[in-house]
Order: C-alpha cells, then sequence, then structure tokens
C-alpha cells in the first residue's frame, strides 16, 4: 500500500480506520497497476494518470467515489454527480462494505473510463476514453 495512504488511513480514528483499510487494500489487489496518491487531501487510485477511484470523509459516512460510475449502470452506486460521470457509494461502517460488488465496480473502473486527465486541454469537455 502507499505509504502515505497508510498514514491517513491510520490516522483516521477507529472504526473509520478499518473501513479505509478495506477499500485501500481492495482497491490495491484489484488495480495492482494504478497508481495511488493524496490528492487533494485524499486517497485516489489513477490509471495512466486519470483519477478512477478514491475516498474521503463526508456527513454522511465514507464515500467510495468512482470518476466514471455513473457509466456502470450500478444501482448501489446511488449518488450521482451532476457535472461529470462520477457516481458513489456511501458507508458508516466496514459491515456495509460488499467485497463482491467493490470488485465488480473496481473491474469495470478498468473498462469504461471517462477522460478525465485531459479535461483542461478540452475545455471542460469529458470524453469517453478509447481503449488501446
Amino acid at each position: 500500500m502507499n505509504g502515505e495512504i497508510e498514514t491517513y488511513n491510520n490516522s483516521q480514528p477507529k472504526p473509520d480506520n478499518q473501513v479505509c483499510a478495506l477499500l485501500a487494500t481492495t482497491i490495491d489487489s484489484v488495480l495492482k497497476e494504478a497508481e495511488s496518491k493524496i490528492w487533494h487531501a485524499h486517497p485516489v487510485w489513477f490509471l495512466e494518470g486519470n483519477p478512477i477511484v478514491g475516498y474521503s470523509k463526508q456527513k454522511a459516512g465514507w464515500r467510495l467515489l468512482f470518476w466514471s460510475g455513473a457509466s456502470f449502470e450500478e444501482a448501489k452506486l446511488n449518488v450521482i454527480g451532476k457535472k461529470f460521470k462520477d457516481a458513489s457509494i456511501f458507508y458508516t461502517s466496514i459491515e456495509e462494505i460488499n467485497i463482491k460488488d467493490l470488485n465488480r465496480w473496481l473491474k469495470k473502473s478498468r473498462e469504461v473510463q471517462w477522460d478525465y486527465k485531459n479535461i483542461v486541454k478540452r475545455k471542460g469537455v469529458l470524453l469517453l476514453k478509447q481503449k488501446e
């Protein structure tokens, strides 16, 4: 696990740090090729410089955000962004995390990607990233 992310997770109070640790280890195990770092003060994983998945603490709990999640067609990812193609789910405890669902979403995050990496170059226009 990325050292910065491990420090971030360990700095969370119990049982929040357990939620973070489970999310991080699961993401790392599925997206082995991803780069991970603390980005805008939260753990985020990238594929080829494109943000894929991350989590952050919010009032409703831990928000697991998939940048391209609105295109996954997954009912449980029900918090849809208004401006971009993101979708999220909130967790308040480790028991709420369904690993089977999480693994499926992570696999979809590799296959379905909107090109956030080049959004500035395109002056705010978001395009579906083409598979190479």
